[in-house]
């Protein structure tokens, strides 16, 4: 019941912000909608533990988003600087390691994020083992135990 109803809010959050309208009668219209949504769903079952994650530890969740966008950010800057400087140096690297998540949702939050970071990308995800293909040995070098790592973990409510 507690994910039906936070869908249902979540539901009627996006289209408050996407629609801007205040007027009580499209007010009552997304409530409906969303109502009738959140139920087809429930009744697909389709509101589970992945479907609609409200296990994360939503203050570990606020301060990954910023974290992880100046991960990319500077990540996309390397990358950037290695394509333009024939200098310095690119190694391609396919490195093997065990990420620390134990649930699937935390397993996937971290090899997208790994995808996501320019440089990397997640080539073989399975439970207990990453395969990544790394641009730089010391891209792969970093996976390991990395503060990405230790993020997504945190990600996971005990």
């Amino acid at each position: 019941m507690v994910r039906s109803i936070s869908f249902f809010l979540t539901l009627a959050l996006f289209w408050l912000l996407l629609s801007g309208m205040f007027t009580p009668f499209l007010l009552a219209a997304g409530a409906g909608s969303a109502f009738a949504v959140a139920l087809i769903a429930r009744r697909m079952d389709l509101l589970d533990h992945e479907g609609h994650p409200v296990q994360l530890a939503w203050g570990a969740v606020l301060s990954y988003w910023p974290w992880l966008l100046k991960e990319i950010v500077k990540s996309a800057w390397d990358v950037s600087r290695r394509i333009l400087d024939p200098r310095l140096p690119i190694a391609p690297t396919l490195a093997e390691f065990a990420p620390s998540q134990k649930t699937d949702l935390g397993l996937v939050i971290h090899a997208n994020s790994i995808t996501l970071t320019p440089g990397t990308v997640a080539v073989e995800v399975a439970a207990g083992r990453f395969l990544v293909h790394a641009l730089t040995r010391e891209g792969a070098a970093g996976l390991a135990g990395s503060e990405m790592d230790r993020r997504c973990a945190a990600l996971e409510r005990p």
